[in-house]
Order: structure tokens, then sequence, then C-alpha cells
């Protein structure tokens, strides 16, 4: 049985053929598979667990019942959804896990996160996100009124997409020093990650050994998913139906 990763789905009612791809997935591709593991940014924004979005519900109940058939799904947080908490993990059944996180599967020792933290030439960003993941000033916006929470996330996007357009490619995407301090950091001879929307398995040598990064696509158009199996892993793409 494969053991399956997405990221970067941007769940959002906005876009309803990305939520009909994904519960596709569920039900056609994930039903069959020994674990689900999700790399962040899996909504398009999360501005607390007591948002009453029918989206969020349906979400939860679908996965809720991918669980039922015996197959467990687990979540790291992107940065689209850092405020993903307790009560939707409780609602859906997913397992929260630490922002990186080394699995052993199949002989591989693999290190997991969402992988904005790679993108460390990315230096504005990298400020935004201490900000943002300061404990204090999360509190503060979840004591705000929702529609305030909706407004500032939404203004929030816009900046976001609209400065990540001005940025060039190389400050975007991961810094290859980060990278190989990462590998080094955990002896892990993989690392799967998303955010980018890069999607590709890339080969890196250090002191010759050869490593492997798998990026995972952003669903847009198409799926993406990296499987798992005793003999393989590989990046796919799908259509939605």
């Amino acid at each position: 049985m494969a053991i399956l990763f997405i990221a970067d789905l941007h769940l959002s009612e906005k876009e309803p053929a990305i939520t009909a791809g994904f519960l596709h997935f569920l039900r056609e591709q994930a039903s069959q598979a020994k674990a689900l593991y999700i790399l962040g940014d899996f909504f398009d924004y999360w501005i607390g667990d007591d948002d009453p979005c029918l989206l969020h519900e349906a979400i939860a109940q679908e996965l809720k019942e991918l669980q039922s058939k015996g197959v467990p799904c687990y979540f790291i947080h992107g940065n689209r959804d850092f405020l993903l908490g307790k009560k939707f993990a409780k609602e859906s059944g997913i397992i929260l896990l630490p922002a990186e996180k080394v699995l052993t599967l199949h002989g591989h020792n693999i290190l997991i996160l969402h992988g904005d933290t790679l993108c460390t030439d990315d230096i504005s960003y990298q400020r935004y996100r201490k900000r943002v993941y300061n404990r204090w000033l999360q509190r503060l916006f979840l004591a705000l009124p929702l529609s305030t929470r909706h407004r500032i996330a939404e203004r929030m996007r816009k900046n976001s997409q609209s400065a990540t357009r001005l940025k060039p490619e190389y400050i975007t995407d991961v810094n290859e020093q980060t990278v190989i301090e990462k590998f080094r950091k955990y002896q892990v001879d993989w690392m799967i990650h998303g955010h980018t929307h890069r999607p590709a398995i890339h080969e890196i040598n250090v002191n010759g050994k050869i490593l492997h990064r798998a990026v995972l696509g952003a669903w847009d158009q198409n799926g993406s998913v990296i499987k798992i199996t005793p003999k393989t892993i590989e990046l796919l793409h799908f259509p939605f139906y």
C-alpha cells in the first residue's frame, strides 16, 4: 500500500473545482493508501477554528470518513493555515505534526516539512513569518471579530501575491545551503516539501553522497502527489476528474 503526500491545495470556496478534485482524490486514491500526509497550505487561509465555514465542515467530514476506512491523516502547518488548531484536528481526525518531522519509510529516512523555512533568500518573507508566528500576536488576532479577521486575511493574501510577483525567481525558491544544512541536521537521505510550487525531484551531491529533495506542486489545473511504495518514490500529477 502506498503512502501519499500532498501540499498547497489552497482550498477555498472561490475554487470549487479544486475542492471537487480533492474529494475525488480522497475517495479514489487516498482511500486505498496506507497513510496520507498534508504538508501545509491545505487551505487558502485560516483565521481560526471558530470560523463557521461550510467548506471547512465538509472537508473535516471527508477526512474523518477517510480515517474510518483505516487511513490515518497527518498534517503539517503551512504559511497560509498556521492557525489551524486542535478543534479542527478533533473534528477531522487529523494528527497535527511539528513543523519538521523525520519519517523512516521502506529503508529511507525522510524529512517532511512545508518548505517556507528553506527559502532563506526571501528576507522580507522570513521577517513576516517571524512576526506572525509570535504567540502573543496570534492570540490577539484570534480575539478579533471574525469579520475583521477575514478582512485582514484577504488583504494579507493579496499583498503577498503582489509582492511575490515582483520578486526574482531565485528569491522565492529554496536556498541550496539551507537545504544541505537540513540534510545534515536530521541525517536523512530524502526531503519532501511544498510551498515553492515548483514540482520536481532534485538530486543533491553532498560529499559524494546522493540525496534527494522532492517538491510537491500546487493544485491548480491538476493534482500533485508524492507516492511512496516499497519500491519507488514518485512525483505524480493527475487531472481532477
